[in-house]
């Protein structure tokens, strides 16, 4: 299981998200440009002391990640129709996180195996994207049997 950022834009959450990372054992590739220095303070605050627990690869653009991403590319966005609660989860997808700002351009959805969504309520435009890879992450972990110390 892996867990992509496409050009993030705000460090705060992709610290956190790449400590969700390392506290779970998922590895984590950011593709660039990012809209933050990856040294940025407020990155590393977030990711504290777990950038070296965390199983980090950078891309320098969305064809360098696509020539060597493994398994099926699950998109995560609000344009999806099918919720990620009935969708069956593989070890070997890739979970894909948009930017804050702006999402993925076409290019990636099209590329993308499926597009999963969270339910939300009606008026509501998007949850955090941290928060959203949490719950999604959790439910692909739980599905594949992959959280750290699981055995069933």
């Amino acid at each position: 299981m892996r867990l992509a950022l496409y050009q993030p834009d705000i460090p705060q959450n992709a610290g956190s998200l790449m400590r969700l990372c390392a506290c779970l054992g998922v590895a984590m590739d950011i593709i660039e440009p990012c809209g933050f220095l990856l040294t940025d303070r407020n990155f590393r605050r977030a990711g504290m002391d777990y950038r070296g627990e965390t199983d980090l690869t950078r891309h320098q653009s969305w064809e360098s990640f696509r020539a060597g991403a493994p398994g099926r590319l699950l998109l995560l966005t609000t344009q999806a129709a099918r919720p990620y609660a009935g969708f069956g989860f593989l070890a070997s997808d890739t979970l894909i996180l948009g930017r804050e700002s702006a999402g993925v351009p076409d290019m990636v959805h099209q590329a993308a195996h499926e597009r999963l969504l969270i339910p939300m309520r009606p008026g509501m435009r998007s949850i955090n994207v941290a928060q959203a890879a949490a719950m999604v992450l959790g439910e692909a972990l739980r599905q594949t049997g992959a959280f750290p110390g699981d055995h069933t």
